[in-house]
């Protein structure tokens, strides 16, 4: 087979996040607004070209004191740095349908290599549409310090407030362009 183009089903799709709270528990969030290019072969991801925009300002963890805190200069930045930036480098098939994606994250201006699990999880016909769509996961886990977020507060009973481990989980539903 050869790459195609195909686009992102917002409605079908997201990026999560988690972030250890207090050292006892984990906060969850999601950002609501993204985009994504994407050219490949969904059955041989390792000749893909794939692209990710997130607008930084979509973040939401059901907490709006929270969320605004986020999108400050202690964390995100969003005035100066309004978009999360991934560029896919390198695309290994691990087995069938799971690959290893190496690409470089650009977080609030600092660009780092990272790498996501990915598994295909299989193309079918749309019966409302006949268009072809496709289902992606991926994951992923970055040092939020690595991209110099180092705000913190220490905690009278040991430890921190927020971990440095993010964890990244990525669901994708794509439709071929025709």
């Amino acid at each position: 087979m050869t790459n195609k183009t195909y686009k992102l089903d917002a409605a079908h799709s997201s990026i999560d996040f988690q972030v250890k709270h207090m050292m006892i528990s984990k906060v969850k969030g999601t950002f609501q607004t993204f985009s994504a290019e994407l050219n490949m072969d969904v059955t041989d991801l390792t000749t893909a070209d794939i692209k990710f925009t997130i607008q930084a300002d979509s973040i939401k963890t059901k907490q709006e004191a929270r969320d605004e805190h986020l999108k400050s200069a202690d964390f995100f930045n969003v005035e100066n740095n309004p978009t999360i930036d991934f560029v896919a480098t390198t695309i290994t098939k691990t087995a069938e349908d799971e690959y290893k994606m190496i690409g470089d994250l650009t977080l609030v201006g600092v660009t780092k290599p990272i790498s996501f699990d990915v598994e295909f999880a299989g193309q079918s016909k749309n019966p409302m549409d006949g268009s072809i769509v496709a289902g992606f996961s991926a994951d992923a886990k970055i040092s939020r310090k690595a991209f110099g977020i180092e705000y913190n507060a220490a905690l009278e009973t040991g430890g921190v407030l927020i971990g440095d481990e993010i964890k990244i989980s990525v669901e994708l539903e794509v439709i071929a362009e025709r």
